[in-house]
């Protein structure tokens, strides 16, 4: 197990050494753990969950012994998504948060069926592309984007659930942190004019959360958020009717 544990770290250190290739003119490493092994042995143990499948595996089973919520919904997505605290906004609704701080798309279709559609729910709710723009797992193209979420509505569509999508939030460089640098708002646009049309076309239902938070600069509205990106309880009071709305109407 240790030589497999170094062979990862091995390979990790030549790739981040092909990727910083130029020559500097002061010395200044990133701090290294002082336990390199643990390290390694840690993120090797990351490496066979990448999904984070193991994440909600106790609960999903928890959940499927328990009789069955005709009105069930699921919320999925990343930070923003697990993030909010669903009991709280939507009181004895029968919501379930399986949202993943980090995730992206082709990370999310791999739990459609353990986190969405196992669970039997009558909807879920998606909120997914911020993280895809920002590269988490790689680099990634418009269309394969676009491909992951009408993999994951073709899924829910084929076993009965219906599919609510929703526009990537948008973000602001009015924090300490620029967001637009990793989420270009010219990305999210393109992004957002894609769901709206393809929502449409697949007749699932859209949740404009970019309008409602957007503002006059093309940016997440100043103190609707403490990052430029997750929003906090003034963003969620403006998220929170355009998502029990959106639901309302799908399962009319």
């Amino acid at each position: 197990m240790h030589r497999i544990t170094f062979r990862l770290l091995f390979a990790g250190l030549l790739v981040a050494g092909a990727v910083r290739c130029q020559l500097v003119e002061e010395y200044r490493p990133a701090r290294a753990n002082c336990c390199l092994p643990a390290t390694a042995q840690a993120l090797a143990d990351q490496m066979q969950d990448w999904n984070q499948l193991g994440r909600y595996h106790a609960a999903n089973e928890a959940l499927k012994k328990q009789p069955r919520e005709p009105k069930r919904v699921v919320f999925l997505g990343d930070s923003i998504t697990d993030m909010w605290k669903l009991a709280e906004w939507f009181p004895g609704k029968p919501y379930v948060n399986r949202g993943i701080s980090g995730q992206t798309t082709p990370q999310m279709l791999v739990r459609m069926f353990p986190d969405v559609i196992d669970l039997e729910p009558a909807a879920f709710i998606l909120l997914a592309g911020t993280n895809d723009i920002a590269r988490n797992t790689g680099p990634e193209t418009l269309t394969m984007i676009e491909e992951n979420i009408q993999a994951m509505t073709d899924l829910a569509r084929a076993h009965d659930v219906k599919a609510i999508l929703c526009s990537v939030m948008p973000i602001s460089d009015y924090t300490a942190r620029k967001q637009s640098e990793q989420r270009p708002p010219a990305d999210i646009l393109k992004l957002n004019a894609w769901l709206r049309e393809y929502a449409a076309k697949v007749h699932a239902e859209y949740v404009d959360y970019y309008s409602a938070l957007v503002d006059e600069k093309g940016m997440l509205k100043d103190g609707y958020s403490g990052d430029g990106l997750h929003p906090n309880a003034k963003g969620h009071e403006l998220m929170a009717p355009l998502a029990e709305a959106a639901i309302g109407r799908a399962l009319q």
